[in-house]
């Protein structure tokens, strides 16, 4: 992987700015970095590399085509970059080395960018120049994988991997955004296209942004999720099980094969899921030695999935190393995360995915992952539970809802948690007053909020951040949404098109960016993605268990009593955690006269959760925790 980051502006780019911003990226490539200034001194482009194919100096950037009209900086990986080079040597083009830098650049030059983008398969965002148009393209891939932020402001033109390279340009002014603060309580990330900054936008993904010198910003779309949604449902995949495992399968495996090619040291994350043990199982099978794996483990039975991990990991012959985390490794990585992430964000397994690509990068350049596998084929197990709720409420009439709810909210939690504690074990349910007001919050909701409850931390957030309005919804669905007709797809499409980019694949490129490993998805192969949404929803979800047709595959591989068990994600026992060694560090942060004194968020409020959360009354260890990772941002960056 690598960071980009350019100017274009109506005076002389000072290269002291750009080498400034570039360097900034330097965790993203250690390797070697690059400046080039065109001739009217008023566009500057600057590449900091990760050396990954071709090592040599021939993939440096920022690069030139051979008819010198362009010039590009890129972050990623293209798959299919040997099969477009043979195309582009027929049509007479020449290559000096062998990286895929030179042969996106060299495809534009020769048929354009917008064909060429189409042609693309792996992750990628890149800058490329037209010196006779004075034309700047910026590209980001189609599922949002590799990071791209843009500004535009009187007469400058900004863009960078990372915000924290924009920051350091002096020709913006640093403002919080309100509406992206009220979204970030919400979903616990800030969505596209918004940034935390006012001003700064994250390019949205499968997009290209056009700009001349002084002219605006246009943005079009080159694939789109409602395209894939739409033509999956026009042309559902009629046959019967085996073919539908059969050919998943083959397109499953020639995505992960093809991105096994590196000319670094390669492994994988082993979670012990089904998606990294699939991912894991066809790596083995095009390997002619033992994959090297890496997985986290938790001393907290509950959240610990190491033993899982070693006992695949021996059965598919894998080389496999695992680390134990302990809340002093989650403190020490705390103060790491501001930086890390230059935005808040309060995916808590932004912390073992940080120590997981630490511990990989000791021994490899490059991991796979399983990220992705739970939107692709329906994994989740709020799918399940928001359909099953749907469908027993539906017999309800809003007179019934509505004296439920009322019901459960006669008694506080700690009431209810004591009545069910004094029944029989079967039926004894932990925290059952927290999971009854919970439960209580959505009753009289349609399918649709729902949906925005079940992902939302603080709903609606406009009561905790001031000066936000009403509005603190995600974007607009609804047209791709008539067309699905399952609440389970509606929810694997609105994971697709926002949880998937601003969190999963967020959390995963920062924290394995700051440990400089590159980490490739197979998973996200567009390919993949546009063949699931031609299967049937049967194919995916088997009688209210997510994943049916990848487990067929993995069964394959790994025997079922390995891999078949309760999913457990990949958090961190923060509730605990909050109550005893993060105490000291949260109640400074959540600390009522700082917060009233920075008058961005409602203190009495997140003092009440926080007293509630202590007592052990209610868990709002989510709602907590995307507050600590704003004032903790806030505290460094601002």
């Amino acid at each position: 992987m690598c960071g980009i980051s350019g100017i274009i502006s109506n005076s002389k780019v000072s290269r002291q700015h750009l080498e400034t911003m570039t360097a900034v990226l330097g965790h993203r490539g250690p390797d070697s970095s690059g400046i080039w200034l065109a001739d009217d001194g008023c566009t500057g482009l600057g590449h900091q590399r990760l050396s990954v194919i071709d090592l040599s100096s021939a993939g440096n950037q920022p690069m030139h085509s051979t008819c010198n009209r362009y010039c590009i900086i890129y972050n990623g990986e293209i798959y299919n970059a040997n099969e477009i080079r043979r195309e582009l040597q027929q049509s007479g083009r020449t290559f000096r080395g062998s990286s895929d830098t030179e042969v996106i650049l060299e495809s534009c030059a020769t048929i354009g960018v917008e064909e060429s983008v189409q042609k693309l398969v792996g992750m990628f965002a890149f800058a490329l120049w037209d010196k006779q148009q004075k034309m700047l393209y910026l590209v980001r891939d189609r599922l949002g994988i590799k990071p791209l932020y843009w500004g535009h402001f009187d007469g400058l033109f900004i863009f960078a991997s990372e915000l924290k390279s924009l920051r350091k340009h002096p020709g913006w002014i640093v403002e919080i955004s309100p509406s992206a603060l009220s979204a970030f309580m919400q979903y616990a990330y800030v969505p596209a296209p918004l940034s935390i900054y006012q001003g700064i936008f994250k390019l949205s993904p499968g997009s290209i942004l056009k700009i001349r010198q002084g002219g605006p910003p246009q943005i079009s779309k080159y694939w789109s999720m409602d395209n894939v949604v739409s033509n999956g449902k026009s042309h559902p995949l009629l046959v019967d099980d085996e073919e539908l495992i059969s050919t998943t399968e083959k397109i499953l495996e020639e995505s992960v094969a093809s991105r096994m090619m590196a000319d670094v040291p390669l492994g994988a994350f082993l979670s012990g899921g089904i998606d990294s043990s699939a991912v894991v199982a066809l790596m083995q099978k095009n390997s002619m030695h033992p994959v090297k794996t890496f997985s986290i483990g938790f001393h907290e039975k509950n959240y610990n999935e190491a033993d899982h991990a070693a006992s695949i990991a021996r059965h598919l012959g894998a080389e496999h190393t695992e680390f134990y985390v302990t809340s002093k490794d989650a403190m020490d990585v705390i103060p790491l995360i501001p930086d890390m992430y230059d935005e808040p964000f309060a995916d808590s397994s932004q912390i073992p995915t940080y120590l997981v690509s630490k511990l990989t990068r000791e021994h490899v350049t490059v991991a796979l992952s399983g990220d992705g596998g739970d939107e692709v084929f329906a994994g989740y197990n709020r799918y399940c539970l928001a359909d099953k709720l749907v469908n027993k409420l539906a017999w309800l009439t809003p007179m019934g809802r509505y004296i439920l709810r009322k019901t459960i909210l006669t008694l506080p939690p700690r009431y209810w948690t004591n009545i069910f504690s004094k029944l029989p074990a079967k039926i004894n349910i932990p925290l059952a007053g927290d999971k009854l007001y919970k439960f209580a919050d959505i009753i009289q909701l349609d399918k649709k909020e729902v949906y925005t409850k079940l992902v939302s931390h603080w709903y609606p957030s406009n009561i905790l951040v001031f000066n936000t309005g009403n509005s603190t919804s995600m974007n607009n669905y609804d047209q791709a949404l008539s067309q699905i007709d399952t609440l389970i797809e509606q929810m694997q499409y609105q994971d697709l098109v926002s949880y998937l980019p601003d969190d999963i694949l967020t959390k995963v490129d920062r924290a394995s960016m700051a440990a400089s490993l590159e980490v490739r998805v197979p998973f996200l192969d567009h390919r993949l993605i546009e063949h699931a949404w031609r299967l049937p929803l049967s194919s995916k979800v088997h009688h209210g268990q997510g994943k049916w047709l990848l487990r067929q595959i993995l069964h394959k591989y790994v025997p079922r009593h390995l891999v078949e068990r309760p999913k457990m994600g990949f958090g961190v026992p923060l509730d605990s955690w909050l109550r005893d060694p993060l105490r000291e560090w949260a109640e400074t942060l959540l600390d009522s006269q700082k917060l009233k004194s920075q008058g961005l968020l409602n203190a009495e409020i997140i003092t009440k959760k926080w007293t509630e959360h202590l007592a052990g009354e209610r868990n709002w260890q989510y709602q907590l925790w995307n507050v600590l990772m704003f004032q903790a941002w806030h505290e460094q960056m601002m």
